[in-house]
C-alpha cells in the first residue's frame, strides 16, 4: 500500500529508493511537518509515483520538496548460509569493518538492523565477494518489504 509523503526534489523520481532517517533539525516549525514526517524511521522506501503539483520550500532540501507516493522496498542482504531459505526468517551475520569488500553493502545493508529478524522472499545466490575476510559462509537474499512502512 502506498503512502503520500514529501521528499526532496532531487530524490523525487519514480524508482528512487531511500531509507527514511526521520526528522532533521531544520524541520522544526515547518508548516509541512505532518506531510513529510509520516514514514517509519529506518525503513527503506521506493518512490512509485511523483505527484503533479507545486514545489514547496524546505529548510532541509535546497531545491524544495515534492509530493510522491512511496511503498516499503525489499532489502538485499547477505545472511548466514545455514539460514538462507525462501520463506524463512533470518538475521544479518553481524557488523563488518571491511568497507572495501564488494559484499559490504549487503553485509551492512541500508534499511536493515542487526538485532532483528527478516522474512526472506527470495534466495538470490552467491554474494559478490570471492572470500569473506571474517570467514563467514554467506548467501545473498532479498528480504521482503518491511511491515513497518
Amino acid at each position: 500500500m502506498s503512502t503520500v509523503t514529501l521528499i526532496g526534489a532531487r530524490l523525487a523520481s519514480e524508482g528512487t529508493e531511500f531509507v527514511y532517517g526521520g526528522e532533521a533539525p531544520g524541520c522544526e516549525g515547518c508548516p509541512y511537518r505532518d506531510q513529510c514526517l509520516n514514514l517509519s524511521e529506518g525503513v527503506k522506501y521506493r518512490v512509485t509515483d511523483v505527484r503533479d503539483g507545486q514545489l514547496l520550500d524546505c529548510a532541509v532540501h535546497d531545491q524544495g520538496v515534492r509530493a510522491v507516493e512511496v511503498e516499503p522496498a525489499p532489502v538485499r542482504a547477505n545472511v548466514p548460509e545455514r539460514t538462507a531459505f525462501a520463506g524463512s526468517k533470518a538475521e544479518l551475520a553481524g557488523p563488518c569493518p571491511h568497507t572495501e569488500c564488494p559484499s559490504h553493502e549487503f553485509c551492512v545493508p541500508d534499511g536493515a538492523d542487526f538485532d532483528r529478524e527478516y522474512q526472506i522472499d527470495e534466495v538470490v545466490g552467491e554474494p559478490p565477494h570471492d572470500h569473506c575476510a571474517l570467514g563467514r559462509d554467506l548467501t545473498l537474499v532479498e528480504f521482503g518489504p518491511s511491515d513497518e512502512g
